[in-house]
């Protein structure tokens, strides 16, 4: 009896074909993809064969969509949030008619197409603010449960923040006034209580981060490039799911 994964058909719309003509989507997470493993990326792109995928973290989810209704309540009124003061900042959550539609990527979320390669480039942010120069901040929603100070600087969070230059990217190319200065809203479960009492509680930091776009255009052109090669690329020199491979097909011979 066959495992559970099933690939997708190369050729079908959710891969891709260099003979087709039109745009072609590309999300932010397919360009992270790319940024690790050029090799999963186009065998998952081309071929229709995409990485094991995770179980969701259920958990940051719904730390995700309490803080959007914090947030958006203060959208509505047009107020900056108790976080936003405790950490002096120049901000209000933004108020737009298409927020909801840059919230949810099968809605469309927010997207550029990036014309000398013909890949629209997308993906779905958790917030925006807005300063009083008309300057928007792209703000990412981060929960985790872990000792110690929370901060940007272990070597996986380098994902998250090209994640933020992306869409600060985006934005700029959709014609927003973008502040280089992102904020991660950052959620800690804290785990020195005394008793569970079936509620979690979270110490939360905003951490700015001043982004920096300017590798962006040179890989989106390195990814048509990948995308139109007629031969599977190496892998990334970290890919784990590379190495698995290899070390099994050794195995197995």
């Amino acid at each position: 009896m066959g495992g559970f994964y099933k690939p997708r058909q190369k050729g079908s719309a959710w891969s891709y074909d260099p003979k087709r003509n039109g745009p072609y989507r590309i999300s932010r997470s397919k360009i992270d993809l790319f940024v690790e493993c050029p090799r999963c990326f186009y065998i998952d792109q081309v071929h229709g064969v995409m990485r094991p995928q995770g179980y969701p973290f259920n958990l940051n989810s719904a730390v995700d969509f309490l803080l959007k209704k914090e947030f958006d309540a203060h959208r509505a009124a047009g107020t900056p949030h108790p976080l936003m003061k405790a950490y002096g900042l120049d901000a209000v959550p933004l108020k737009h008619k298409d927020m909801e539609l840059w919230r949810e990527a099968l809605k469309g979320g927010v997207e550029f197409l990036h014309e000398p390669t013909q890949l629209s480039v997308r993906g779905a942010v958790d917030d925006l603010w807005i300063n009083s120069k008309g300057e928007i901040h792209v703000v990412d929603y981060k929960a985790t449960s872990k000792d110690g100070e929370i901060t940007l600087d272990a070597e996986w969070q380098g994902s998250y923040k090209r994640q933020m230059e992306i869409y600060q990217w985006i934005l700029r190319r959709m014609g927003h006034k973008v502040s280089d200065t992102g904020y991660f809203v950052y959620c800690n479960g804290k785990t020195d209580r005394e008793a569970f009492d079936a509620k979690l509680e979270f110490d939360i930091k905003i951490i700015p981060y001043d982004g920096n776009g300017e590798w962006i255009e040179d890989t989106v052109c390195r990814i048509k490039e990948t995308l139109d090669g007629e031969s599977i690329p190496e892998s990334g020199k970290m890919c784990d799911y590379c190495a698995f491979l290899r070390a099994r097909a050794s195995v197995e011979k």
